[in-house]
């Protein structure tokens, strides 16, 4: 009998704690809901190559992607967030694109966001032309601006004035809020020659009509 009442009250006990944990929070596990990824964030690819994304956002299938130069890797490259290399791997690679150097990832575990450091992104937008001023946000120089010149050899690639230097590949180009390239590489000297970049309108186009599956119908958070 006292062996029953013993255990009685022990769980009597137990749930009296539980209840009071619950109503105060305490002894509540909650998920980590991963870093906050958005265009300019920095990432790490298979654990050596630094990057920029461009963007994050969903596609048709409701997949959470987003985009970086196709020369960060290749598909099934791991990603790392540079911000938060404890969180693990939080995408992969679908695939990549060396035509227009742009490459898918899939991402897992992050908070999407539409605002990095300087730049925010509202929506996607035809290609820039001179003389507007576009502007970037990259892992490695930040927030820079400069003179668009334009597609000047009319190759789905808009050349601007804005500084970039290694790391900064991927990063979102806008004009105000509006996504019109990315960063794939710099002329002669690093931030005083002119950076090049594969138009946006040119990659969804590929994704849409060429690719398909992971990526295809993609809209920014």
């Amino acid at each position: 009998m006292f062996n029953k009442l013993a255990r009685a009250a022990r769980a009597a006990f137990a749930v009296a704690v539980g209840a009071a944990l619950l109503g105060t929070g305490a002894g509540v596990a909650h998920a980590d809901p991963g870093p906050a990824i958005g265009g300019g964030s920095g990432i790490i690819v298979d654990n050596q190559y630094e990057c920029t994304v461009t963007t994050i956002g969903h596609d048709s299938a409701g997949r959470l992607v987003g985009l970086t130069a196709g020369h960060c890797g290749e598909a099934g490259s791991q990603v790392w967030a540079e911000s938060d290399r404890g969180a693990g791997v939080i995408g992969t690679f679908a695939y990549s694109d060396h035509d227009l150097d742009y490459a898918v990832i899939e991402f897992t575990n992050v908070v999407p966001v539409n605002r990095v450091g300087n730049v925010t992104i509202a929506s996607l937008g035809a290609p820039a032309q001179f003389p507007a001023i576009a502007c970037k946000e990259g892992r490695t120089t930040g927030n820079t601006c400069g003179i668009t010149w334009g597609d000047v050899f009319q190759t789905d690639e808009t050349w601007t004035q804005m500084c970039v230097v290694e790391g900064d590949s991927g990063a979102p180009v806008v004009i105000g809020n509006t996504l019109v390239a990315m960063v794939n590489a710099y002329l002669a000297v690093a931030c005083f020659g002119p950076e090049v970049g594969t138009n946006m309108s040119a990659i969804m186009n590929d994704m849409n009509t060429n690719h398909g599956g992971v990526g295809a119908g993609f809209t920014p958070i």
